[in-house]
């Protein structure tokens, strides 16, 4: 295939071609020639160049008069913006009605038919020369057209291709980033189509979009073509892949999300008038499944970590990278059809963390897909079609079913945005990240119960899942300066249960987790008791038996749910923090805890006082919770062994007696986990006074201990914390348990077993931080909001500490 006046095969395009045929087209001509080699596939097409555009402007002044028409534009006026777009449009498309562009472009589709059979289906997409660049993405601002068939068509295709650069969002987007509008050109790729209609397809990006995390792929996926996922219509599957160990040669998915896909985009029926896709149900029996499997996820990881790898090298930096792909559904092939710099999770510079949250609890009116980590507050503006955007007032929420690339001069404009449809990846994700702007996606039907003028506030700030509250309720923002923080000698770790905050978590200065609490997962994320799962059968409960049927329909037997969710949880925080260690503590609810799961109360025994009664390692190797103690383990092995997180260490906590601590390492191994196998070291939680008594004895059979102070405190002091009248008892300061801190860290150090402390003492009380400094503890875990603030209370302590042993020396 040779290169023509106006046409350039992808053979021979690379990256430095952009201005020639701008970024999307330089971009797959550099994945088509470079990387195929490697492995990954890339249909062939070629490009219809800028020359041409530019040619056709000039050959009849119509360049001229384009200057003319936007010249003083105001684009906030939005019906005079409109008004001017559409005749800028009109003047393109007819200026590049030229009979050797036609001429070219039908030469160039009869040469791929030659490669691919008569009649072969194209995707044309626009190729703006200031596309795709490190810090302006032009993602979604131009047209682009699916299963074009036959030269006249797709040369008609490629006219509406080069008059879309005066799309209504377009002149915004431009004007918004500082670019003229007449030094920005449109090239046009005409690229096979993957027969993804009868498959799927989807995005994915080198790091996390939220937090900007770099050690994961994610990867998103529907059934059909991906203009659905793009567009917002559809809530996608939605997958992680740890880079790091994936390096290392383990195989496997770090966490994955079943997404609604409710509905697909397919080829339009033969012999349908005008539209060349159409939109279809999707069958609930593929509804519940995954649109792509193990296999598939991993091989999409692949191409991610290459794609982005080789862009790298060529712009000499780490270059995280906005990749599409599509399987095909014939030939069962997975294709990159896409892949451009990610232009905002990228761009974030550490040198400060800004954290917002709510200082009041309110009523929850909807719930989707959180999309940043904001707050914001503001007055509902329903928007049902684009008429109703001229009714917008900055500082509004702006609350739709979907969004269109047209409203993003008025999105630019809102407090925050809150839709029916979509995922992480869809339009309105991707606006509302570049804009900062506090999204929820994936409502299902918010905006059919949101009336306007109604004042709520939307919430990105508690995890993955974001929330619309009633009324405007009051938040917090603080900023955290991190650039220039000088961290102390003492290790300083942090407190997590909630995957979802793991990776903006770990982006804050740290030295792992101190304890990863096993419980909010099995809560929130699993719901079903342990045992209600490794033995169905034993549930009476009707409705249990049925929820329980119907949340592990997907595996081949219960239990597999259990072990999947769990080791996923636990994987993804240890993936966050990784290689630094992160300490996970074995599920400790107490007995009224567990009966309120699915299924618990058919397992578990009435206590008056289940503080004291049946929990932590009493249960593990008691036959009443063998069976889910086993659960526990094979995720924990999961995590270990398939993932490759060997930074996990296992705690145990409220482990009364050395007996008992015998028993219970021993059921571990039982189970695969082997103290010492592998570099796993087990640790015991110190929280109850034998543990301190007993230190010297308890550490034969543990590598480490960490304090946990609320039951320490509790015990020692005789103080119920739960209880109200008596709370006033209840103090980490008193000299009693600070003697028992003492007793426990020199006993550890005797023995040379690393000790921590992981309650919230140290955060709370500067003088119990100091007291730990002094006492010269390993590491001190605190929540996250805490970390800071501790680092500087424990280095201002170790400096204390230097100042006064010249004197004690001297003396």
């Amino acid at each position: 295939m040779t290169a023509s006046g106006y046409i350039r095969w992808f053979k021979d395009l690379r990256i430095e071609d952009v201005p020639e045929v701008g970024g999307k087209t330089a971009s797959l001509g550099e994945l088509y020639s470079a990387l195929t080699a490697q492995g990954v596939r890339v249909p062939n097409g070629f490009a219809l160049t800028a020359a041409s555009y530019r040619d056709a402007l000039r050959a009849d002044g119509a360049d001229d008069e384009l200057r003319r028409l936007l010249a003083g534009l105001d684009k906030r006026r939005i019906a005079d913006l409109a008004r001017r777009a559409a005749k800028a449009r009109a003047i393109v498309f007819e200026a590049t009605d030229r009979e050797d562009l036609r001429h070219e472009v039908a030469k160039a589709y009869k040469q791929l038919e030659q490669e691919y059979g008569r009649g072969v289906a194209v995707a044309v997409r626009s190729s703006a020369t200031a596309e795709d660049l490190p810090n302006a993405s032009f993602a979604g601002q131009h047209e682009s057209f699916l299963n074009i068939r036959g030269a006249k068509d797709l040369f008609e295709t490629c006219r509406r291709c080069f008059a879309s650069l005066y799309t209504d969002r377009a002149i915004s987007y431009r004007i918004d980033n500082g670019f003229a509008h007449d030094k920005v050109a449109l090239s046009v790729a005409v690229m096979k189509m993957v027969r993804s209609d009868l498959g799927a397809s989807g995005v994915m990006f080198s790091l996390d979009t939220e937090s900007g995390f770099r050690d994961v792929a994610f990867i998103t996926g529907v059934y059909g073509l991906g203009e659905t996922i793009v567009q917002g219509a559809v809530d996608p599957d939605e997958f992680y892949v740890h880079k790091p160990t994936f390096a290392a040669g383990f195989r496997s998915v770090l966490s994955r999300r079943l997404g609604a896909k409710t509905k697909r985009m397919v080829y339009a029926k033969a012999g349908a008038r005008g539209a060349t896709t159409r939109i279809e149900a999707t069958p609930p029996a593929e509804r519940a499944k995954f649109c792509i499997d193990d296999t598939d996820v991993l091989e999409l990881a692949q191409a991610t970590i290459t794609v982005e790898q080789h862009y790298s090298q060529k712009a000499g930096r780490p270059t995280p990278m906005d990749i599409e792909w599509a399987k095909d559904g014939r030939d069962g092939a997975l294709y990159i059809i896409q892949a451009r710099p990610e232009t905002v999770a990228s761009q974030r510079r550490p040198e400060s963390v800004e954290t917002y949250a709510l200082k009041k609890a309110g009523r929850v009116l909807a719930t989707g897909r959180a999309v940043g980590e904001k707050i914001a507050a503001g007055k509902i503006r329903l928007i049902r079609s684009s008429k109703d955007l001229r009714a917008f007032k900055p500082g509004e929420v702006l609350v739709a079913a979907s969004t269109s690339p047209d409203w993003e001069p008025v999105m630019k404009t809102a407090a925050a945005i809150v839709t029916d449809h979509g995922g992480r990846t869809c339009h309105a994700a991707i606006i509302a990240r570049e804009l900062g702007v506090p999204a929820v996606v994936g409502t299902e039907d918010f905006s059919k119960r949101a009336k306007t003028g109604a004042a709520v506030t939307v919430c990105c700030a508690e995890g993955d899942a974001g929330h619309v509250y009633d009324s405007a309720l009051p938040f917090a923002v603080e900023r955290l300066a991190i650039d220039r923080l000088d961290k102390p000698h003492t290790h300083i770790m942090v407190n997590l249960g909630n995957p979802e905050l793991a990776f903006k978590t770990a982006l804050l200065p740290n030295d792992g987790v101190g304890l990863a609490r096993m419980e909010f997962i099995i809560n929130q994320s699993i719901g079903i008791h342990p045992m209600a799962l490794a033995a169905p059968n034993k549930v009476n409960s009707a409705k249990d038996r049925a929820t329980i049927k119907r949340l592990t329909t997907r595996y081949k037997k219960p239990a597999d749910f259990f072990v999947e969710r769990l080791s996923e949880g636990v994987g993804t925080i240890a993936a966050a923090f990784y290689p630094r260690p992160v300490i996970v503590r074995l599920s400790d609810f107490k007995t009224n805890e567990y009966a309120s799961l699915i299924g618990g109360a058919d397992f578990e025994p009435r206590e008056e006082n289940p503080m004291l009664g049946f929990r932590g390692a009493s249960r593990y190797a008691h036959p009443a919770y063998a069976a889910g103690f086993a659960l526990e383990c094979a995720a924990l092995k999961r995590v270990r062994d398939a993932m490759g997180l060997t930074n996990l260490k296992i705690m145990i906590p409220f482990c009364r007696r050395v007996e008992e601590a015998r028993k219970v390492i021993a059921a571990m191994a039982e189970h695969g986990l082997v103290r010492g196998e592998n570099g796993l070291e087990i640790y015991m939680m110190c929280e109850i006074p034998n543990n301190v008594i007993l230190i010297d004895e308890f550490a034969k059979h543990f590598d480490g201990f960490s304090i946990g102070s609320n039951d320490l405190t509790q015990l020692t002091l005789g103080v119920d914390r739960d209880s109200d009248i008596v709370a006033f008892d209840f103090d980490e300061r008193d000299p009693g348990l600070l003697a028992m801190l003492k007793l426990a860290i020199e006993g550890a150090h005797r023995n040379r077993r690393h000790v921590g402390i992981c309650g919230e003492a140290p955060a709370n009380y500067p003088d119990v931080a100091r007291y730990l400094a002094e006492l010269g503890i390993d590491s001190i875990s605190v929540n996250p909001a805490s970390v800071v603030r501790t680092m500087e209370i424990v280095r201002a302590a170790e400096q204390q500490v230097v100042a006064r042993t010249p004197q004690a020396l001297a003396s």
